[in-house]
């Protein structure tokens, strides 16, 4: 699977595709779903609403025109300071049972799930149940004697592990939780170390080594708390941050629940297959190719565009942290002017239009393309989530997002 790491080289790369798509005058009837009713809010004593940002404005006729395509399908939503400026649903979440995308379906998160397993972390932390600097046999048997030796839980946090693991195996097709878990186990104890933690060339965010360092954290969570690592989020960290509609589904309830997004895989003929309903399929697209997310019967969060403002939200509260926390997760105590980027435990942190802090995270798979966008100074929240998997299209309407808020693409 991708990763859409939001950074500055990518978001210039998106401008000149938006640039040149065309927007629609009107948004009446566009899209091939529902379109949702959102407010606009002045916020006296903070400014206007930028009008790009408000329904109707650029950004919003934007996304209709693609909708209206069939480029795209998803939910958009914009928020100030927790508050609904802008929330779009179109498409269908169900094509077969005829279900339309609305605000409370939830999505496959794939990568962009990522920022969910550090508040577990720095939860345990605070209850002085673990630290940072436990190395990785501290808590797992079974590791390579180097790992367990040398790496600890803030290079597991930070893709900076250095290990490598193999590819995990994409064809099969799980068919239980303890399979999965079974499975994770096993993938997480073939991990080998190619380079020394937390140095230059240890950085493995992008690659299997990554995912296998993600599996370590979840099992070193398992091991402190008794519990599984799927439990123990939706208790701790969607439960207290007020995620009603978020969850590591099942298979089981992808297929049962109307609430739950079906990914739609481009194939070869130019259309579009349901994954979950065809384990047989492949992705063919640049976001995890040979890839089909419903094969694994429980994995990546799905979240609703609402939960994930709820989230940010709660994180700046310190709702799901305590204050001490919450600042080293968003990274509080970030650098000046330079870098202009840096790894927090939320992701990567970059500044854009010279002054403005925004914390990305994005992914792809087989029919998901997903990205959310907290831009701490201004207190805004992007959430793009989509179940095609054009990635061209997806790509620009980030770029759009970010020219709506901060007026520079």
């Amino acid at each position: 699977m991708i990763e859409f790491n939001v950074n500055r080289r990518r978001l210039m790369g998106y401008t000149g595709a938006a640039a040149l798509a065309g927007v629609m005058g009107s948004l009446l009837g566009a899209g091939t779903g529902n379109v949702d009713a959102a407010p606009a809010p002045e916020l006296s004593g903070h400014g206007q609403i930028p009008p790009d940002t408000r329904p109707g404005g650029a950004y919003d006729r934007y996304v209709a025109d693609l909708a209206a395509q069939d480029k795209f399908s998803g939910v958009v939503l914009l928020a100030h300071r927790g508050r609904t400026v802008l929330s779009r649903s179109y498409g269908w979440a169900d094509k077969e049972r005829r279900i339309r995308n609305h605000e409370d379906v939830a999505f496959n998160l794939s990568s962009a799930g990522g920022p969910f397993l550090p508040v577990a972390v720095l939860q345990l932390l605070q209850q002085g149940r673990l630290t940072l600097s436990d190395t990785v046999g501290t808590h797992l048997d079974g590791i390579a004697d180097d790992i367990a030796e040398q790496v600890n839980i803030f290079h597991l946090l930070t893709g900076t592990s250095g290990i490598d693991a193999p590819r995990p195996d994409v064809q099969r097709v799980f068919h239980s939780r303890e399979e999965v878990h079974e499975y994770n186990q096993q993938w997480a104890r073939q991990a080998t170390l190619v380079a020394v933690p937390g140095s230059s060339g240890a950085a493995n965010g992008h690659t299997a080594g990554g995912g296998a360092a993600g599996a370590m954290a979840e099992q070193i969570i398992e091991a402190v708390t008794g519990t599984t690592f799927w439990d123990y989020m939706h208790e701790h960290v969607f439960g207290r941050a007020g995620m009603t509609g978020s969850a590591y589904y099942t298979r089981d309830q992808w297929l049962a629940d109307e609430h739950i997004a079906h990914p739609y895989m481009r194939q070869p003929d130019g259309n579009r297959v349901d994954a979950v309903r065809n384990l047989d399929r492949d992705s063919l697209s640049q976001q995890g190719p040979g890839e089909n997310p419903g094969r694994s019967f429980i994995g990546d969060v799905f979240a609703t565009a609402p939960d994930l403002v709820r989230f940010a939200k709660a994180v700046r509260d310190a709702t799901v942290l305590d204050r001490p926390y919450a600042d080293l997760y968003t990274g509080a105590n970030r650098p000046g002017r330079k870098p202009t980027s840096f790894h927090a435990y939320s992701g990567v942190l970059h500044i854009i239009n010279g002054s403005q802090w925004v914390s990305g995270r994005g992914g792809g798979s087989g029919g998901v393309s997903t990205n959310w966008n907290v831009y701490l100074d201004a207190d805004w929240v992007g959430v793009v989530l989509s179940n095609y998997d054009d990635l061209q299209e997806f790509t620009a309407i980030l770029g759009r997002e970010q020219q709506a808020i901060i007026g520079q693409g």
